[in-house]
């Protein structure tokens, strides 16, 4: 995961990536707002984040606790994404061939967050009891 995030985070200072993601932010009820940075600079702030959840990923080898928040980052930040797929017009385009759902390469782009909002889920719940407990030891 932490791997994914840096080239997740690496790829929001691109141009391209910035105009590729615009579409997203804006017609997010979630993250809309970051739309008073600008093109460039709600791309930054995604990317700025991503970097932190990697860093925080990557310090859970040795902190429980930086795990459990970095994971939960994580489920955020999948979880957003995915609510693209309901909030972006023409993620899915309905077909009355012989497959019922077609999905345009949108679609597609925005289906694998669900399997990377799983695998941040099961590190969260992975690391809660041993935070729990290195909180309580000290």
């Amino acid at each position: 995961m932490v791997v994914i995030f840096v080239s997740f985070g690496m790829q929001k200072f691109t141009l391209q990536s910035a105009q590729g993601i615009a579409q997203f932010i804006t017609n997010s009820p979630f993250i809309s707002w970051l739309s008073i940075f600008g093109l460039r600079g709600e791309a930054y702030v995604l990317g700025v984040a991503e970097f932190a959840i990697a860093a925080l990923l990557a310090a859970g080898s040795f902190s429980p606790v930086l795990s459990a928040v970095g994971s939960f980052m994580g489920v955020v930040t999948f979880a957003i994404t995915w609510s693209f797929f309901f909030t972006t017009p023409g993620v899915v385009t309905w077909s009355l061939s012989s497959d019922p759902m077609a999905w345009n390469l949108t679609g597609e782009f925005l289906f694998k967050d669900i399997v990377l909002l799983c695998v941040c889920a099961v590190l969260f719940l992975a690391s809660l009891p041993r935070s729990a407990i290195r909180l309580r030891t000290g």
